[in-house]
């Protein structure tokens, strides 16, 4: 079976996923109760060949398909072909791990120029003298 490539120096071996399929839920008509279509792909971050900053990216990121014990579970029921759906969850799982190598850019504090500061000053006194004319007048 071939390796699933990451990058061009990181490969994962097809041994470290674990495939289970379940059928799927929603229309399909007989086909969803014969046959099993859905794809579950398991992936355990801690016992795999990963590189440790890939491992420790991942083990903090935020996601609501790595559980807390340090495993991927991605599941796809797209399509009623079992191996679309297996595709599918495997594109998944790349852009997933593909996701924590992108850096993001620092954000540098700004704050607004002395003359920008005082133009929105004017322009609420402003707003606030034609709010201010509505009243009752004595």
């Amino acid at each position: 079976m071939p390796d699933i490539v990451i990058s061009q120096r990181v490969t994962i071996p097809e041994q470290e996923l674990e495939w289970q399929f379940i059928r799927s839920s929603g229309a399909g008509g007989q086909n969803v109760n014969k046959v099993s279509t859905a794809a579950q792909l398991i992936f355990d971050i801690n016992a795999s060949s990963l590189p440790e900053l890939y491992k420790s990216r991942l083990l903090v990121l935020r996601d609501h398909r790595i559980t807390q014990s340090g495993k991927i579970i991605i599941k796809s029921q797209e399509t009623r072909s079992q191996l679309q759906n297996r595709e599918l969850a495997l594109q998944q799982f790349v852009a997933l791990v593909k996701s924590v190598t992108v850096t993001r850019k620092r954000r540098i504090a700004t704050k607004p120029s002395k003359a920008a500061q005082q133009k929105r000053i004017d322009a609420k006194k402003k707003r606030s003298s034609i709010k201010a004319m509505r009243g009752k007048i004595d």
